[in-house]
Formats: C-alpha cells, structure tokens, sequence
C-alpha cells in the first residue's frame, strides 16, 4: 500500500451557504469560514472541502455555475477566497474545491452563445439533438424529474440536462469543451488548492447514438443513469485530465459516482494514480427504496443492517490493494446519518453518532465529516412541504402528488422528513441562542428544532460529548498505521443485530464491534481477549460480551 497525504487526512465538508452568516444577511460566507477555522482545527480535520462558491443563479443551490471564475457575490469575493486560502493554509488545513464540470447553468456564456445557432463558436460546447416525430430525441428522465431534454426555439433542437433544464450538459467529445474545463482546473490549482471533488463526473462520456435507457414498470421516462453512467471514454477523459492538469499539482481527487461498481472504480481511483485518488460511490446510501418503483428513492423504510455490511464490506474488500475508499455517512445530498442509520430517539441519539463514526472511521479510506455530524445533528422533520426548499424534493412532490396523483400528500411528506437532501442544509447549530448563531439576521433556511439541544457551544463543554469522540477518532487514525493502511476483514456477515470487522497491518491488529440497536446483546468475540480497548462509546468498564444499546468498542493489539 503506497501512502499518500489523502490517505492520511480526514475531510470536513462545509456547505458555504448553511455554514456561518458574517453579516446579518441570513446567508453563510466565507468570511464567516474564516472565524470557524479554530474549532475545525480543535476537532483535528486536515482538509476542508467546499461546496461550490461560484457566481450562479442558484436554481440548484450552486451547482448551475454560471462563472468559474468568480465568487458568488453572497458569499464573498475573490479577495475574500484569497484571505480564507491563506488562512486555511496558516493553520495547517487544505482546501478542496467543487469540481461541477457535467454541466452548466443555462446562464453561463458559453449556453448563451451555443443556444442562439448551430455556427458560432460555442455550438457544439452542449449536447443539441433534432426532434423525433416531433418529440424529445430519446425517452430519457432528469435526476430531478421530467424529461431530460427541452426545446429551444433558436435552433429548433432540444438540448440534453440530466439535471434541472437551468443546468444544460457539457459536450465532453468536443475537445474545445476540455480544454476549457482544464483552464478552469489550473486557473484554481494556480491560485493554491489542494484537489477537487468532481461532481457527477462518471456522466460525463454519454453512449453512442444516446438510445433510450430503461423504462420501469409505470415510470413516464426512462432511467438515464442506467446508460450514461461509466461511459465508454470515461477513463479517457479522465487520464487526459491527470495528464493534463493533475499530475503537474500535488493535490487530491475524488469523484462522485453514481451507479459506479467496485469492478468500474478499480481504473477510476486506481493505486497507479493515472485517473482519480478515490471515488464517492453510492450503493450504501441508496439501500432503502419504495416498492412503488416508480417512486425510486422516496421512501421511509429503515436501512437493514445485513444489507449496509454488505454494501460496505464489498467497497472494502474488491478495492483492498487495487484502489483507494472514501468513506462517508452522509453529505449535502443524502439525509442526516444518525437518523437514516440509527435512531433520533434522544435518549440514544449522541450513543448512536458516536457509533456510527467509529465503525465508519476505523475502515480502510479516507473520511468525510458533513458539517454538523460531529455534534450529531439530525433529520430536520419538517412538517409542512412550505418548509422545504430542495429543487429535487419539490419536483418529487408536484411530480407524485400534484400532477401523476400517485400517493397520497401525507405519504409523500413522511418521505420527504426521511429522505429530502434538505434535512443535511439546515443551517449549523453553533449554540443555543438566537437562530442557533448561525446569524444576525433571517436565516436562508429553517433551522432544526432542535438546535437548543444539540449545538456546539454544549458539545465543547462536555467532555462526553459527540465532538470530543469524533476528535479521538480523527487522532486515533493520524496515530495508527493500521487504520490508514491496515486490510480488511468482515465477521459475521449474517449478524442482523452487530457490525464487526477486523483490521490487520505490520503487526498490528483492530477490531471494531458495532451494535446497530437499542437493545442489550450478547456476543463472544474471545479472540480479542486480552487486546487493549482503544475507544468506546460507554464509560462504564468493558465486559467483553456485552454491548449496550448501539454501543461500539474498539480494540487493538501490537505484537
């Protein structure tokens, strides 16, 4: 196993916009990162990964950029990117940027020139097709709902967005559109980065002739990620890309992946380092789905435990030794993790967090902390669909509800308080007072209820707290080869009730014992007898065979 700075670092994930207000106008900025980086370097991350800050209309939060190379006027400006760079830097952090180069916004200058004809310069920088009969050119549906095509009168075409139609698709096979990513790439390398995370960039090589893609029973479009993940050129673009601009900067990569297998991501995040360090895979975060196919990930059934060992324990064992893992519970993108994973009940809520961060923290990959999991914060569960504010949630539900009267409006809300990617974008509960300090003035976006009882301010003042376990967890891996670079191996895989597994590496040896229920059981693990028990989530005395409700113990040994 080479070793690498990403293998030895942990990712804290900010969502600039729900982060910290510094002036009063309800909206996270980077000024206000900047008055945080003492308690970031307190909790002991080494990398802080931003979403993205760049000017854009905001129809997706962000991720319809309409200048890379300008800051988002809420957020700040570029002197202001340059302050928290050097600041970052001066305390020991690295930055990691949103890479969001699948698509644009509708208002970036290169859609506006492309969409006004079929010869200017800028033409082939998207993805135009003629009409079929009149109709869209292929059956295929957006990731947010509707179809994944809309027409523009200009050009008498339809141009192609997997996502919102403000977020058209890049043409990848153009290599003027390359070229233009990587200036992109180099303008922020050049500024003193540290790596990107790549946004959806396994959809990037579409399949030939664009076929219509799997249509499930009762579905009005087809699943578009069933044919344009891991495309054919996808590993060609991507070792142009390091050839290009990666391999000439020392910096980390992670790549978002939807729909990517083990067997796929074995080139993607390959140890020979020619394509990306490591992968977001997601089979572990879409365990859970309606068995009304139709409604996909909207749902609110719990995730079985049987099938999140197996989901991690095949990332773990196919990339042992072939490629890197990383390692997350949750980000912007998926529900809070102690909620989806474990339980809200206050009662074993903090229990649970601290649970699920060491069965995920003592795996071989990097770590990512989604700001706020490392106090334990939870689902918002919001109430009433006003509440919400997620593109992909209020589509879902018009689309359900409203237009295809598919289930019921009290059903769909229950799915949406599981499920909805606003439940990780409510804003930081930093303390007990006024709009949980995130700011001075109307908060963007509803806060958590329960922010009197789960914030920083009370997590920094008991020792016991979630915050201060997370903090051993981040200085356990920095002490421990064995965590970083250690192999792999699962016990008990039929265990419905326990999660263990084993981690072996020059001599040294860690068990890591995980009960995933509010109930007591009983357990005999007698081989690690006599081993040292580096971390629990109790502080009682350890009785081997015993684990307490979602009790996790962690044991190592040195011969």
């Amino acid at each position: 196993m080479t070793q690498a700075w990403f293998k030895d670092s942990v990712i804290y994930q900010i969502y600039p916009r729900s982060f910290q207000d510094s002036n009063a106008d309800g909206i996270g900025d980077l000024k206000g990162i900047r008055t945080r980086l003492d308690y970031l370097k307190k909790l002991g991350v080494d990398v802080l990964w931003l979403n993205p800050i760049y000017r854009s209309p905001d129809k997706d939060n962000g991720y319809d950029i309409s200048d890379y190379e300008s800051i988002q006027p809420v957020y700040g400006d570029m002197q202001d990117f340059d302050d928290l760079l050097a600041d970052m830097h001066q305390h020991g952090l690295k930055l990691l940027m949103d890479l969001v180069v699948n698509h644009t916004s509708d208002e970036h200058k290169w859609f506006k020139e492309s969409r006004q004809s079929r010869d200017n310069d800028y033409s082939d920088y998207y993805i135009w097709r003629d009409p079929v009969d009149g109709h869209e050119p292929n059956n295929w549906g957006s990731y947010f709902g509707g179809p994944a095509w809309t027409y523009e009168p200009a050009r008498k075409q339809y141009y192609l967005h997997l996502f919102a139609p403000g977020q058209p698709d890049l043409n990848w096979e153009n290599p003027a559109v390359r070229n233009s990513v990587y200036d992109v790439m180099k303008f922020w390398l050049d500024k003193g980065i540290d790596g990107f995370r790549m946004d959806v960039i396994n959809l990037i090589s579409k399949p030939a002739g664009l076929p219509d893609a799997p249509q499930p029973d009762g579905a009005v479009y087809g699943n578009a990620e069933a044919v344009v993940a891991d495309g054919e050129r996808l590993n060609e673009y991507l070792r142009e890309m390091n050839r290009e601009v990666l391999s000439k900067y020392d910096v980390m990569t992670v790549g978002e992946m939807p729909g990517s297998k083990p067997s796929d991501v074995e080139d993607y995040a390959s140890l020979k380092g020619d394509e990306l360090n490591m992968v977001f895979q997601f089979e572990h975060v879409s365990l859970s789905s309606n068995p009304n196919k139709e409604l996909g990930k909207w749902n609110d059934k719990p995730v079985k435990l049987l099938d999140l060992k197996h989901a991690l324990n095949r990332w773990e064992s196919d990339l042992d030794g072939k490629a890197w893992n990383s390692l997350y519970w949750n980000n912007h993108d998926q529900p809070r993790a102690v909620s989806r994973f474990a339980t809200d009940d206050p009662k074993y809520r903090v229990a649970a967090a601290k649970m699920l961060g060491a069965t995920l923290h003592f795996m071989q990959g990097t770590p990512f902390v989604y700001e706020g999991e490392e106090i334990g914060m939870t689902n918002a569960n919001f109430k009433e669909l006003a509440e919400y504010e997620d593109l992909e949630s209020l589509n879902a539900y018009r689309q359900f509800v409203t237009e295809e009267h598919v289930v019921a409006e009290s059903d769909m809300l229950h799915y949406l308080t599981n499920i909805s990617r606003d439940n990780a974008r409510t804003p930081m509960q930093w303390t007990k007072g006024t709009n949980a300090g995130f700011t001075d003035g109307t908060p963007w976006f509803g806060l958590n209820k329960n922010y009197p009882d789960i914030n920083v301010e009370d997590a920094l003042t008991n020792d016991d707290s979630v915050f201060y376990f997370y903090q051993k967890l981040i200085a356990l891996r920095h002490q421990l080869d064995v965590v970083k670079y250690g192999d792999f191996k699962s016990l008990d895989d039929d265990d419905e009730q326990v999660y263990t597994y084993v981690r072996e590496w020059k001599g040294q040896q860690l068990a890591v014992v995980s009960n995933f229920t509010d109930q007591t059981v009983e357990r005999d693990y007698s081989f690690m007898s006599g081993d040292k028990l580096l971390i629990s989530n109790y502080p009682d005395g350890d009785d081997e065979k015993t684990l307490l409700p979602y009790q996790t113990k962690v044991y190592f040994t040195e011969k």
